[in-house]
Parts: structure tokens; C-alpha cells; sequence
């Protein structure tokens, strides 16, 4: 049995989608799924249960002897959320109940960091677990995450006892199918296309840094079906553990992935600048690029996507598409 945590997601839902192909053991669901359309993002696989998070440690504890992993994807992922103690309470509290779990019970569990930890990049993009007391988040979302990156590293550093296998990913920008719920939230794959595909423009954010032009600003975006491909390999490899960026390795421009969109829908660019909002221009990051070398150290050997061919790829055979669900 696999538990995937936020699998109703966009990330959970494509790990579930993986996870069922392996058929290597029954799948369970933890997550709300609320009034929306997010119960789309699941309603092709074959699901054993669906846990609502307040009854999750009731779960675990009738089902201890049957889980094989826990792949923990379950927060509050909106950057822009101001209420720090519901951030604290799903994101760093919860987290760290589960990871005391699996180290008592002795389950292996793989979790979601983020990007965001880097701050505005200053210190580099390296996952190196040494420098995590210099890195700087620029909004409670990231705070939170790097918050329990540093705690489950130094309890690894002094040695205290550990789940058999622990990993955390940190994702760069992920964009890909089943993220439709997510409204403002969404990739900028998917905000694009929706203004293209009915000829308005698009919008880029203007700059606001001497050093880039607008729509100039930069980020490593990373295809769906990478991030899945990583965390397969990782379940398959149960002798690695740590903290791992999980990005393309190159970054590309805003305005690089809209004209990207707009060749897959062999239409002619349209692209509008607007104002970074006021509650996040003096919190944006204008740069990422993430070192993927500790990957490749400890064995994964599989090439990333480009961003042509991934934005082409969730264009055509998703966005664009009658049936745009996994």
C-alpha cells in the first residue's frame, strides 16, 4: 500500500496515475477534496481509500504493517497565503507528525520542499544540506518548508533515528496536467494558454530589477512527467536519502515559455505586461536554476525534458484537448 498525501493534487495525482502502472500494491488517498473540481484529478484510478487529513494518523496506525511509502504532497502551496499559523500547522507541524511516524514504524516516506527555500537566490541554488542556515525564503510558504528541511537535516546530522528511507524534493516550477483547480495558482503554461487560445493576449509580469527586461525574468520549469520519473526511481532506490533539488537544471524566460504556447497552437505571439502585484513585488524571485548535480551522484541517470517539448507535449495532448485530465 502506497500513501500519497494532497493525492487529489496536481503533483499527487500524477504520482497516483505512475503508482497505478507499477501495480505494486493498493493506493490510498489522503486529502480534501472540497467543493471543487480537484475529485477530476482522480477519477480515473483505481483507489483503495480516501483519508480526510484529520483522520490520517487513525489510518496509519490500523494500517501500519501495510504501507510500503508514504509520498507526503500535502500543503499549503499558495505563495501568497498570509496566514502564517494555518501555513505552520499543514506545512511544518503536520509534516513533522508524519515524519515521526514513519520513523517509529519504520516506513519510508518522500517529501515536498520547494524552490522558494533559495529566497531570492543570493546564496545559489545548491542542495547542499551544509548551507541551509544562509538561505533566506521570502515568503511564509517558503519559510515553512525550509523550516522542515532543517529540522529533518540536523536531526539526521546528529544521528537520530530516521524512517529507512527519507527524501526531499526540492520542485522548481512544475507545470503539467491536472493543475487546473489550482485558478491563479496555475503554471504559467497553463494561465498563457488560456488567454491564447482566445486570442487575447497573454500577460507577463513588467520588471521591476535593472538587470531584466520585462517578461526577462527567469525560472527553471520542469515537466510533470520528470518530477514523476525522479520519485519512481527513488521509490525503486530505497538506499538514498537526503535533500535533492528536483528542476530541469537550465532556466528559461517568461517570455521564452509564452512563446513557446503560442507555437503549439501554431498561433502568432499576443503578449501584454502588467504590474507584479503590490502584497509580492518585494518578495519575487527573478531568477532559479537548479543544480541538479547530487541527483546524478547518487545514480539517476535520465535526461529532463526541454520546455519545448514539454509545453508542446501539455498543450497539445491536454490543454488543448477534449479530455484534459491524466
Amino acid at each position: 500500500m502506497y500513501l500519497v498525501t494532497g493525492g487529489a493534487g496536481f503533483i499527487g495525482s500524477n504520482i497516483l496515475a505512475a503508482l497505478e502502472k507499477r501495480n505494486d500494491g493498493s493506493l490510498v488517498i489522503c486529502d480534501r477534496l472540497c467543493n471543487d473540481d480537484k475529485w477530476r484529478n482522480i477519477s480515473k484510478r483505481e483507489i483503495s481509500d480516501i483519508v480526510h487529513p484529520k483522520k490520517m494518523f487513525l489510518f496509519l496506525e490500523a494500517n501500519k504493517t501495510r504501507i510500503k511509502a508514504i509520498i507526503h504532497m500535502g500543503a499549503i502551496s499558495n505563495t501568497a497565503e498570509n496566514d502564517v499559523d494555518l501555513i505552520i500547522a499543514n506545512n511544518f507541524n503536520l509534516s513533522n507528525d508524519l515524519f515521526i511516524w514513519c520513523t517509529q514504524n519504520h516506513v519510508r516516506i518522500i517529501y515536498a520542499s520547494s524552490a522558494s527555500t533559495y529566497g531570492d537566490g543570493a546564496q545559489g541554488f545548491e542542495d547542499n544540506s551544509s548551507n541551509l542556515s544562509l538561505l533566506n525564503p521570502l515568503n511564509a510558504y517558503g519559510w515553512s518548508k525550509h523550516l522542515f528541511d532543517r529540522l529533518i537535516v540536523n536531526n539526521n546530522k546528529m544521528n537520530k533515528q530516521m524512517p529507512p528511507q527519507w527524501v526531499g524534493l526540492k520542485f522548481f516550477n512544475v507545470y503539467g496536467p491536472n493543475e487546473y483547480h489550482k485558478s491563479n495558482q496555475q503554471s504559467l503554461v497553463a494561465q498563457i494558454y488560456s488567454h491564447a487560445k482566445i486570442n487575447e493576449p497573454a500577460q507577463l509580469f513588467r520588471s521591476y530589477h535593472c538587470d531584466y527586461q520585462d517578461g526577462g525574468q527567469m525560472r527553471d520549469f520542469i515537466w510533470i512527467n520528470d518530477v514523476v520519473d525522479v520519485i519512481m526511481w527513488l521509490l525503486d532506490h530505497q538506499n538514498v536519502n537526503g535533500l535533492f533539488n528536483l528542476g530541469s537544471g537550465k532556466s528559461r524566460t517568461f517570455i521564452d515559455l509564452a512563446l513557446t504556447v503560442y507555437h503549439a497552437l501554431n498561433k502568432e505571439p499576443n503578449i501584454k505586461y502588467i504590474d507584479i502585484p503590490l502584497n509580492i513585488r518585494h518578495n519575487y524571485q527573478y531568477f532559479t536554476k537548479a543544480s541538479m548535480n547530487r541527483l546524478f551522484n547518487v545514480g539517476y541517470t535520465k535526461s529532463f525534458t526541454s520546455l519545448e517539448d514539454g509545453v508542446n507535449d501539455y498543450v497539445v495532448n491536454y490543454l488543448n484537448a477534449k479530455d484534459r485530465y491524466i
